[in-house]
């Protein structure tokens, strides 16, 4: 396979990419898994970054499915998977369509917009607010949210926070949210292939760089599943959109300088 040639400082940092995705998959629960993209995204063009990680979280997800099989919610997800189908397209026609440095600048945007939604509990607002409702929120809602999630699964592999605004107020068992949303993000994750392939996302260099990098998927894993009984989950979280959150800035301010 032919070698891309990155910047020598993009090495440490995809490492540390890598490494902090599994951590927050295994160990507390996937909330920190947008941070990948963007950190790769200040040495490489984003594209590039989504390509790297895209076989590697297909990977992760496997992992993950086998551990809840059975235990998903069908009903929810016939609910959030059209929608997002449609977000997904919608994000490839973005990454085909936009210049480098716009792209850059939307997920800046995304960076940021995730910590402080971490932060300040926005989604969590939105959705205890739609749990007081009369009913949880209906299809049409779970289109909407799903395609929202789908979107921002395609440019920074962060569909968590739109997900989870039309998920928790569904009041569903721990255990049965958990595997739902496992199986939403591997769906997501592999009908992205499609889009990423036709685009040159996963050319021969990107899964160069996804091979090289594979090792550290199970590492991370392994890892998340040390210090999930070491390190509090506020600490974990603390220092992931600190850093998620600077990292947007830069972006930001390189797309705009």
């Amino acid at each position: 396979m032919a070698w891309p040639d990155f910047p020598v400082g993009f090495y440490p940092v995809a490492v540390l990419a890598i490494l902090v995705t599994g951590i927050s998959k295994s160990g507390f629960g996937g909330g920190a898994g947008g941070i990948a993209v963007p950190l790769m995204s200040i040495f490489i063009a984003p594209p590039e970054a989504a390509g790297i990680m895209l076989p590697i979280l297909c990977a992760m997800d496997l992992f993950g499915v086998h551990a809840y099989r059975g235990k998903a919610s069908w009903r929810h997800l016939r609910a959030l998977l059209p929608g997002a189908l449609i977000g997904i397209a919608l994000g490839g026609l973005a990454f085909g369509a936009l210049p480098v440095d716009a792209i850059r600048l939307l997920l800046g945007i995304i960076a940021v917009t995730f910590a402080l939604n971490r932060w300040f509990g926005l989604s969590e607002r939105l959705a205890a607010r739609l749990a007081r409702a009369e009913g949880p929120p209906g299809r049409a809602a779970g289109a909407l949210w799903g395609g929202l999630s789908g979107f921002t699964s395609t440019l920074a592999h962060a569909g968590g926070p739109p997900f989870s605004i039309w998920m928790l107020p569904q009041r569903l068992d721990k255990t049965v949210l958990v595997a739902t949303s496992i199986v939403f993000f591997l769906v997501v994750n592999y009908a992205k292939l499609v889009p990423y392939a036709m685009l040159g996302q996963l050319n021969a260099g990107n899964l160069s760089a996804s091979l090289l990098f594979a090792p550290l998927a199970p590492l991370g894993i392994w890892i998340g599943v040390w210090l999930h009984k070491r390190m509090t989950e506020s600490t974990f979280y603390a220092i992931s959109y600190a850093l998620l959150f600077a990292t947007g800035l830069k972006l930001v301010y390189d797309a705009l300088a």
